[in-house]
């Protein structure tokens, strides 16, 4: 990789990961809408503890709307996809006007869907503008520490929110190993120490998911940017 600069590197790291928290967490949505639509009220607040986000809504309905389109709640999905934004943005050099259109494309989908009630087809659209965007990734960015880095925030977050969501163990390492591959081949800094403490915890294999979320402290920890 050329001389990039810190600030660079977190963009490129944050990209992965706002990137890849909206993909998931649409794809986990599907699983849950129709539950939400029949649930007791109030419902949505075994999601929102998972997460550790705020509870700031009035009912089923409010949740599904805010957590998805409103601009103003910095947990919804809306908002993650502006910051995956805002982060690309100033990568235009590294990634290419190619690849952040899918970006613009997701955002787009948001603002034009804003006013749904029932989102699931504009979800699609996202997903698939998120999918085009990883694609180009591959295709059209030539450095290929910018692509490990961006893929190591990628599977950080997704290895995050799988924990948090009680994913199957196997989806679980399936996601570490692809962290490890990728980690190993960037130049950037990590903690030797965390990342060990992480192979030991995912190793014990736990069927009931037993120190995992002792894992997530040992993931938030292992690479530093700034």
């Amino acid at each position: 990789m050329g001389i990039i600069s810190i600030n660079k590197l977190d963009n490129l790291y944050w990209l992965g990961r706002y990137t890849e928290r909206v993909y998931t967490s649409i794809r986990k949505f599907y699983r849950i809408y129709d539950h939400l639509i029949e649930a007791s009220e109030g419902d949505y607040k075994t999601y929102c503890k998972k997460l550790n986000i705020p509870d700031i809504y009035s009912s089923n309905e409010d949740f599904i709307y805010r957590y998805i389109f409103d601009k103003q709640n910095p947990d919804s999905l809306y908002s993650n996809m502006n910051r995956a934004y805002d982060n690309g943005i100033v990568l235009r050099e590294e990634l290419s006007s190619t690849v952040l259109a899918y970006i613009q494309l997701a955002i787009d989908t948001f603002e034009a869907n804003c006013s749904s009630r029932a989102p699931l087809l504009e979800l699609q659209s996202v997903l698939d503008y998120l999918l085009a965007f990883w694609g180009c990734v591959d295709d059209y960015v030539v450095d290929e520490d910018c692509r490990n880095i961006m893929k190591c925030g990628k599977y950080v977050e997704r290895m995050d929110l799988y924990i948090r969501l009680d994913y199957h163990i196997n989806d679980i390492e399936k996601e570490f190993n692809k962290l490890v591959s990728r980690i190993h081949k960037t130049h950037m800094y990590y903690d030797i120490e965390k990342l060990d403490q992480l192979t030991d915890i995912i190793n014990e294999k736990s069927e009931e998911g037993t120190g995992y979320y002792e894992a997530l402290s040992c993931l938030d920890g292992i690479i530093e940017v700034k």
